[in-house]
């Protein structure tokens, strides 16, 4: 539904002007991207940034230029559904030299990417698992590395509900 329904406004031409995006509780810079024709990339270098943490309410200015060629349309995510919902805690994490947004989980393959949300604030960050845990608490579904613990705004939490969805597997 959603490939047709962009690819009706490619088709119309529409999506060669500016626009602005509200974002809402659940949205991920991915989602935003993809149902408006665009990439992460495209998106964050049209806004001057290099994060893909985004807040509920911010205003995200999108591309003018749509995405026309095939192999630049980004792969649908393994799913978009909830994968788990529990606690998120953080620790010190695990490092890896291509991202400090790293996680741990008991089950995801290593190298697989997780969007995880706040359940109060909305907001998101997406992390890599390149660790196992959590251990000792079966309410925890993930422990975040510090820093993407610090772009959820959990740090003077410790804890904090959260919901888990599956952007890629490796």
């Amino acid at each position: 539904m959603k490939r047709a329904l962009l690819l009706f406004t490619l088709l119309l031409g529409s999506a060669h002007a500016e626009q602005v995006y509200r974002v809402k509780a659940g949205d991920t810079l991915w989602s935003v991207a993809q149902a408006h024709g665009t990439t992460v990339q495209a998106v964050l270098a049209h806004n001057g940034r290099d994060s893909a943490a985004i807040q509920v309410g911010e205003a995200i200015r999108l591309p003018g230029t749509p995405v026309t060629s095939p192999a630049q349309i980004p792969a649908t995510p393994v799913t978009t559904a909830v994968f788990q919902r529990g606690q998120a805690a953080y620790y010190s994490g695990r490092r890896d030299r291509s991202t400090v947004m790293t996680a741990a989980h008991l089950t995801l393959p290593f190298g697989t990417w997780v969007r995880v949300t706040h359940a109060r604030t909305g907001r998101s960050v997406a992390v890599m698992i390149n660790d196992r845990g959590p251990f000792g608490n079966r309410s925890r579904v993930i422990d975040l590395s510090t820093s993407a613990a610090r772009v959820l705004g959990m740090l003077s939490e410790g804890v904090a509900p959260v919901t888990l969805t599956v952007m890629s597997r490796p």
